[in-house]
């Protein structure tokens, strides 16, 4: 995971606390953040206001982003149902609470911090259930543009016509800002030494990943995994499946590059779709005589489900689903062949944010887990530089982009 105590190696600095308990405290802020005007525009880096938080409510600086292949597809609109504009996209990031508001009592100004797409409130009947981590209250909503306090938006822009109009939210998040407000049981503190550099992963991407091989499928030594889309999540799984001890995990992706990276992840056999005679299912279960114990889908297409369905093991297989397919097509399984396995899906790997997402970090910090943060980090970038971010991104030529503001 790197130096996770150096933390002023990972990018974090005195000074980098905003005006956290300070003059801005209630008062709107003026900062700068990535705009999205329409469907696969470039953002353009505009002047913002952000209101000061509402009740159960948190300000926060944002000091890093990075790109997941959600705010990608936002981006281009993939989705007719989420085109709203104006719009501040993000979702995975780290930084400091600027403020919070009436009725916030487990954060305070200057705590570190890491928003997360869901929350957990701790109080509805599903937090207080071990069978799920999704709350009822805070649960991720694609189509939500507004807060829950009151149905408004905490973002304004002049627009081009000289307007003064709202900026709607992203994902319970919208870190492409400076600054942003964000529900309270959408905010995980974390330790003082923990490189915020670093935990922006784990507040999306790599917790989504690991979690799904930890909690939700249960990895077990000796495992036989497929892995469809080595994106930052079907690597992340990789990483959550090694380090549990899997002794056969195969990768599937279109893109060769994707392999490299790969191998340091723990993937044995790697398949590209493309180059194949038979149907991709048919090539697993003939590699691992049988099926795979575990299958992850990863990529976002219902067609690809179908095939990592179809190569896990009769009688046992079980395949996780990690991404959502933007057209909204449904499942294309035959009755019959939903007999003798199993299909679930995974949101934030199976972690309660708040609850549980702290002892992952903790474990992490003293060595406990393993997890290789650094290596999914494939390009350093000023927050300036988000339009050429998202275009490595969308070429297949980066993993995460870290985007330091």
């Amino acid at each position: 995971m790197g130096s996770l105590n150096s933390e002023n190696s990972n990018g974090f600095h005195a000074g980098e606390h905003g005006d956290a308990g300070g003059k801005t405290a209630g008062k709107v802020i003026t900062c700068k953040a990535a705009v999205l005007w329409g469907p696969g525009e470039a953002f353009k880096i505009e002047e913002i206001e952000v209101e000061p938080p509402q009740r159960l409510e948190v300000r926060l600086r944002i000091l890093f982003t990075s790109i997941c292949h959600t705010d990608l597809s936002a981006w281009k609109g993939e989705n007719k149902l989420q085109q709203i504009f104006p719009r501040v996209l993000g979702h995975e990031a780290a930084g400091v609470v600027e403020s919070v508001g009436e009725g916030v009592e487990d954060l305070r100004p200057g705590d570190r911090v890491v928003p997360v797409f869901t929350g957990e409130c701790g109080c509805c009947e599903m937090c207080q259930s071990d069978k799920t981590n999704i709350c009822s209250g805070f649960a991720v909503d694609p189509l939500r543009s507004v807060m829950r306090a009151d149905g408004r938006v905490r973002f304004f822009c002049v627009g081009p016509d000289e307007e003064r109009r709202p900026v709607y939210h992203f994902l319970n998040t919208s870190t492409f800002a400076e600054y942003t407000v964000i529900d309270s049981a959408c905010v995980v503190k974390v330790p003082a030494e923990a490189p915020l550099s670093r935990m922006c992963l784990l507040s999306c991407g790599v917790s989504t990943g690991v979690g799904a091989a930890w909690n939700t499928a249960n990895v077990e030594k000796g495992s036989k995994v497929a892995i469809f889309g080595l994106g930052a999540v079907g690597l992340a799984v990789a990483e959550g499946a090694r380090l549990k001890g899997a002794a056969h995990i195969i990768g599937i992706d279109i893109n060769p590059s994707k392999y490299v990276k790969g191998r340091e992840m723990g993937i044995r056999d790697f398949i590209n779709p493309k180059e194949l005679t038979k149907p991709l299912h048919e090539v697993i279960r003939e590699l691992t005589k049988g099926g795979v114990d575990y299958s992850f889908e990863c990529s976002g297409n219902v067609e690809v489900l179908r095939e990592a369905y179809l190569s896990t093991h009769t009688g046992w297989g079980l395949t996780v689903v990690l991404s959502v397919d933007p057209s909204c097509s449904q499942l294309p399984v035959f009755n019959m062949e939903l007999f003798q396995r199993k299909i679930v899906a995974a949101v934030f790997g199976g972690f309660k944010p708040k609850s549980q997402l702290p002892g992952l970090i903790n474990k992490c910090i003293a060595g406990e887990v393993k997890i290789n943060l650094d290596g999914f980090i494939s390009h350093e970038m000023p927050f300036s530089e988000i339009n050429q971010a998202f275009q490595l991104l969308s070429e297949g030529k980066a993993l995460r982009c870290l985007l330091k503001l």
